[in-house]
């Protein structure tokens, strides 16, 4: 909860596009914060922000006097943006990726670092409520023993991509909250990736990996199907989590057989069967709402639950590991980075 006896925090945002759009909604909503000034160098395209002054560039943003921003900007701008940001010592969240390539996100990262400022990374799947309930659960042993986790995440080709494929553009999500729901890094990845659409960039990819913990995971992304699918499903000893984040449900299959104690020639097999099946019951709350809140209240001090800067790091990453193996066709272990 905010403070209502404290003045409200004045906040930026720099890109009017098909998600800023979505940033300008939540943040003139938000309780607790005044959106005080909107960038966009094309102006407002989707009605966005009626009322305001559409400002040419992030200096401008800065001269309105802002406590933190959001930006949305496409992701070759992202390293320029954020550095004027942190060097004017405004908290910054903003849009995933966090930068184009790993040297951007290390130099970003090490700013708001070293300046004490808060920042973040925009993915909004980890605010989503099945995603939420479902690292909650995993974290409380639900599943025992994780064996596998496999995300699909696919559909037809977005219109507001154009400078990135879907490795960084979609991909990105299944890397980030995979490390996030097993709170475990990748060790390794095989890739292979495909070109279907005439465009430069991929447009298809598969992903093995493997994770620090031991976990496998598969990944099958694309913007070339038909229907749209948002799925990540987390596979244990006590049975399975499925999670569908188009409809923010969660459901639990039990293993049937994980108990083997009553089992007197076969005690040392563990085996598989199905089981009950639950959906729960979750409160749907809108994810970027979600994030918004989190942003807000990790700036005024009151809260961590954030995708920090350095987190937004290592899944950059593990992105620049999935396109080099797609592309030499060989395992990649993902630059651990000098901190490591």
């Amino acid at each position: 909860m905010t403070d209502p006896t404290r003045p409200s925090l004045r906040a930026g945002l720099i890109g009017l596009g098909m998600m800023g759009r979505h940033h300008a909604r939540n943040l003139r909503a938000l309780e607790g914060v005044d959106l005080v000034a909107v960038a966009d160098a094309y102006g407002d395209p989707h009605g966005a922000a009626p009322g305001y002054e559409v400002l040419p560039d992030v200096d401008a943003l800065i001269d309105a006097g802002i406590d933190y921003a959001v930006v949305a900007v496409p992701t070759q701008f992202h390293k320029d943006v954020a550095l004027r940001l942190a060097e004017a010592g405004v908290h910054t969240l903003v849009e995933k990726p966090l930068a184009f390539d790993i040297s951007e996100a290390e130099e970003i990262t090490a700013a708001y670092e070293e300046a004490g400022l808060v920042g973040a990374v925009g993915y909004i799947e980890r605010y989503n409520p099945a995603l939420q309930e479902m690292r909650r659960r995993i974290a409380e042993g639900q599943l025992g023993e994780i064996y596998q986790i496999t995300t699909r995440r696919q559909g037809g080709f977005p219109a507001r991509i154009a400078d990135v494929g879907v490795v960084k553009d979609l991909a990105t999500h299944d890397l980030d909250l995979t490390a996030w729901v097993a709170q475990s890094s990748y060790a390794q990845v095989a890739a292979t990736s495909t070109r279907r659409s005439g465009r430069e960039d991929e447009d298809m990819v598969s992903i093995a990996g493997r994770l620090a913990s031991g976990t496998i995971t598969n990944h099958l992304v694309n913007w070339l199907s038909p229907f749209k699918e948002r799925v990540t499903v987390v596979t244990g000893e006590n049975g399975a989590l499925i999670g569908d984040t188009v409809n923010a449900d969660l459901t639990f299959i039990a293993n049937a057989e994980a108990d083997t104690n009553h089992w007197d020639h076969m005690a040392s097999f563990r085996g598989v069967s199905e089981g009950d099946a639950i959906r729960y019951a979750l409160q749907r709350t809108e994810p970027l709402a979600t994030e918004h809140e989190a942003f807000r209240d990790a700036v005024l001090g009151q809260g961590s639950n954030i995708v920090t800067m350095r987190e937004g790091l290592h899944t950059v990453r593990t992105v620049e590991a999935v396109l080099e193996s797609a592309r030499e066709g060989t395992v990649v272990v993902p630059d651990p980075g000098p901190e490591a």
